[in-house]
């Protein structure tokens, strides 16, 4: 999809290199969250179907949730994660940030738009970090959104370390200038949030909440409640044993 807005979905991008050429194009990835222990489920692992560098990169996003949202309980969660019709293998972590949404947006509610594509290693601290082959994946988003007609507000998400790499086709520079095609850069998690889901992130305040409305308090809330489902499932498990 590259338009609307759907939630826990969001187009990553990938590059197909065939030897004497390489070519970008989005794929698409879900996550579905519910009650659980098991943390995040990577589905391409347990298929056989990940490398060792995206194994680390799913890996990442259990510190980075649990950092931000485990600091008074447990994270009593189960996410599953997949790239949907993806049967060729998956390595590199520059689609973690991309994941991360995903789990995200399943776990607040809130919808991703599908204009824009995304691509970025993150960190445990939130911050976006590099990846290669930006340029074909930006090229690759643009030539999806071409063929099925542009609608003047799609786009790619890319890390902003990246900017200074970006050497466009003259048809998708040209795009960007005349801003029917357009490059978010950011720098955090959150500032991708922002642009994904239109509602503001928050910010952790002073009694350690989140401002009401926002992603991560919407996220807080509903990793509360999986909390409390948890406990009152294990507390009926004893009765009954009893």
């Amino acid at each position: 999809d590259v338009t609307g807005s759907v939630v826990g979905q969001v187009n990553g991008l990938a590059v197909y290199d065939l030897g004497d050429f390489s070519f970008g194009r989005p794929s698409r990835i879900t996550a579905q969250t519910f009650a659980g222990r098991e943390g995040v489920i990577n589905i391409e692992r347990e298929a056989s179907l990940s490398g060792r560098t995206h194994d680390k990169g799913v890996l990442i996003l259990g510190g980075f949730l649990g950092a931000r949202y485990g600091q008074e309980r447990p994270l009593t969660l189960t996410a599953s994660m997949c790239f949907e019709q993806s049967y060729d293998g998956v390595d590199g972590d520059s689609a973690s940030s991309t994941e991360l949404y995903a789990i995200i947006s399943s776990l607040s509610g809130l919808p991703l738009k599908q204009n824009i594509a995304v691509t970025g290693s993150v960190n445990q601290n939130g911050e976006i970090q590099p990846i290669g082959g930006v340029n074909q994946k930006v090229e690759g988003m643009f030539d999806v959104c071409r063929i099925d007609g542009l609608t003047g507000d799609q786009g790619v998400m890319i890390p902003f370390q990246n900017k200074r790499n970006l050497m466009l086709r003259e048809d998708v520079a040209e795009a960007i200038k005349e801003g029917t095609f357009k490059v978010y850069a950011v720098k955090t998690i959150d500032e991708g949030l922002e642009i994904l889901t239109g509602v503001p992130a928050g910010k952790r305040q002073a009694d350690g909440s989140f401002p009401k409305g926002t992603v991560n308090q919407l996220v807080d809330q509903r990793l509360k409640e999986l909390h409390q489902s948890m406990r009152g499932y294990y507390g009926d498990l004893v009765a009954a044993a009893g």
